[in-house]
């Protein structure tokens, strides 16, 4: 499905170049559960902005489903985020002068999709993550929890193969964590790929496949039986 080959990726400082990646081989699988960890500064956010297309590698190619995706412009990357991967942030990224509803079918607009497809689109995934008689609250009024399955439901509402998580528990309490991380289960066993960034050992070790960073390369990538979040 998704195929990193010799991924390299360096920042210009002035004079001085900084390396973030350095030859990342990584095959991500159809129903791939992953979980991308590494100490701080080892390349987490590098690694998650080029499998997601916020990003271009340096040098070495991405494959989406046997298409080099790493060297397209702006306007076919935008393209690829729309239509095949879903984001999920630790801060949420809620519009807050908007509904819950249209903060969830936002994406849409993209799609040139009419506002009554929009609508139900939306309202099906507020459904899917049990929200859907909070469909015209503001996120203001929302818990940490519920914001993030608007989150969540804005992520799903293109129908992407790919869920891309940055810390997505980072700001909950434990409740809610293991809440979240359920759902995820329920879209792992849909038939998505999720891959979770994250500094929490207790989700990498929820995720059935657990790749390490250290200094800009993989230093583990293994599978692992799945241990219950509490």
């Amino acid at each position: 499905m998704i195929e990193l080959i010799d991924v390299s990726k360096q920042y210009l400082s002035g004079e001085q170049a900084f390396i973030a990646l350095h030859n990342i081989n990584l095959k991500i699988d159809k129903n791939d559960y992953l979980a991308i960890t590494g100490p701080s500064g080892s390349g987490k956010s590098s690694l998650m902005n080029v499998l997601g297309c916020l990003d271009t590698a340096s040098s070495g190619q991405l494959m989406f489903e046997q298409q080099d995706v790493a060297h397209f412009d702006e306007a076919q990357l935008a393209l690829m985020r729309n239509q095949t991967i879903g984001f999920i942030f630790q801060s949420f990224h809620l519009l807050p002068r908007i509904s819950v509803l249209e903060n969830v079918a936002l994406p849409l607009i993209y799609q040139f999709q009419t506002k009554k497809q929009r609508i139900e689109r939306a309202m099906g995934q507020l459904e899917k993550v049990g929200l859907i008689d909070k469909a015209m609250n503001l996120p203001s009024q929302l818990s940490g929890g519920q914001r993030q399955r608007v989150a969540i439901a804005r992520a799903l509402v293109t129908e992407p193969q790919v869920l891309l998580g940055d810390e997505p528990t980072g700001n909950l309490d434990s409740k809610t964590t293991t809440e979240i991380m359920a759902l995820f289960d329920c879209l792992h066993q849909q038939g998505h790929i999720i891959i979770l960034v994250t500094h929490e050992n207790d989700i990498a070790q929820h995720c059935l496949r657990r790749v390490e960073l250290v200094d800009g390369q993989i230093v583990e990538d293994c599978r692992q039986p799945r241990k219950d979040y509490a």
